[in-house]
């Protein structure tokens, strides 16, 4: 290296020209050693896993799923039930089944027919409400139902991400997996799997974290 004023030659790690003091390059001028037992800058800190949540947020307890859980059954139930016992008395749904009932005459095929259409309406609707739900509010900005909502939780994607309505539904729709299951083996994997995941969680790559 040499001086950019004079063209003397700059003995490495020189900050000046020792010929007629021009400040040297930069780039001749070495890093100075740290002291003995000093500490190096530090590192970047390291990336977590994709599958662990961030920082600020732990995996959901089984515990609370399960409250969380109850107040949404109650709270669906309360909805359905304001709506169905009306249409059902209106309907003629309790004359039906006294008819069923009546053990000294035929029952009355339009009255199974009714009992039976009666049946599946109430499932159907409570499949159909129970998606929307579910579906809606797990992809909403509340990133949960109303009783995730009470028992502060949330359903992300496995990187802590808001989930798509899409991905709320298929995780709705993989509960009826997890019925299948005997002994509700399918949902006490949220107790004691590595990332509190049941088993819709595992199907939707889902996870239920504390907010």
């Amino acid at each position: 290296m040499f001086c950019s004023k004079c063209g003397s030659n700059l003995a490495p790690g020189s900050a000046f020209c020792q010929v007629c003091g021009t400040a040297a390059p930069a780039s001749s001028v070495l890093p100075a050693t740290l002291p003995e037992g000093s500490l190096a800058p530090a590192a970047a800190a390291p990336v977590s896993p994709h599958w662990l949540p961030p920082a600020t947020r732990a995996f959901a307890g089984f515990w609370l799923r399960v409250v969380a859980c109850l107040i949404d059954k109650m709270l669906l139930g309360a909805v359905l039930g304001a709506i169905f016992v009306p249409v059902f008395l209106l309907g003629g749904f309790g004359a039906a089944l006294q008819s069923m009932a009546t053990h000294d005459q035929q029952p009355d095929p339009a009255a199974i027919f009714a009992f039976a259409s009666s049946i599946a309406l109430f499932v159907g609707a409570s499949v159909l409400a129970g998606w929307l739900y579910y579906a809606y509010f797990e992809s909403s900005e509340w990133q949960g139902t109303v009783g995730k909502k009470v028992m502060n939780l949330v359903v992300t994607d496995l990187v802590g991400n808001r989930v798509t309505f899409g991905r709320a539904s298929g995780r709705y729709f993989s509960r009826f997996i997890t019925n299948l299951i005997p002994l509700g083996i399918g949902y006490i994997l949220a107790g004691i799997t590595e990332k509190k995941q049941a088993l819709h969680d595992m199907i939707a790559s889902c996870l239920v974290l504390r907010s």
